[in-house]
């Protein structure tokens, strides 16, 4: 069943889940796959692409940070952000892999962007790590694992 709201609904709490934001997006996917109305896969690939689509506007953010660093909205304290290059500098490109931490996520993502990550290259691996994510927790959900 196709119901437009609810994809929406994911898909926008997913993005907004990566960006400075505080949201859960979680919470609304499982809640959706335990609804058993909607296709897991297309739950899964929805909140892949919003997650990811969130995560770009951090890259984004990063390819300007010497304009932004020091607004207050800006979405990673400087010691986050210097920590983030530390590691995005040590691990390179495959710490985007881990971009789903809840804690230093959103850090490497901005590094990225700093660090000038090849926007192609930054998609594809986020995307990676963050429908491993949401994958793991739909197995989880459904007592697969």
């Amino acid at each position: 069943m196709f119901d437009f709201a609810a994809y929406a609904g994911l898909f926008s709490a997913a993005f907004i889940a990566a960006t400075i934001f505080p949201m859960q997006s979680e919470a609304i996917l499982v809640g959706l796959i335990l609804a058993d109305r909607y296709s897991l896969v297309g739950l899964l690939l929805v909140a892949s692409v919003g997650n990811t689509a969130g995560a770009a506007v951090n890259w984004l953010l990063g390819r300007g940070v010497e304009r932004f660093r020091d607004s207050r909205w800006f979405p990673v304290s400087e010691d986050k952000l210097d920590k983030a290059q530390v590691w995005y500098r040590k691990y390179g490109k495959w710490s985007l892999l881990l971009s789903w931490l809840p804690i230093g996520g959103d850090a490497i993502t901005v590094a990225a962007g700093v660090l000038k990550e090849p926007l192609p290259t930054f998609l594809i691996l986020v995307f990676i790590g963050k429908a491993l994510r949401y994958v793991v927790l739909a197995a989880a959900t459904l007592s697969l694992i």
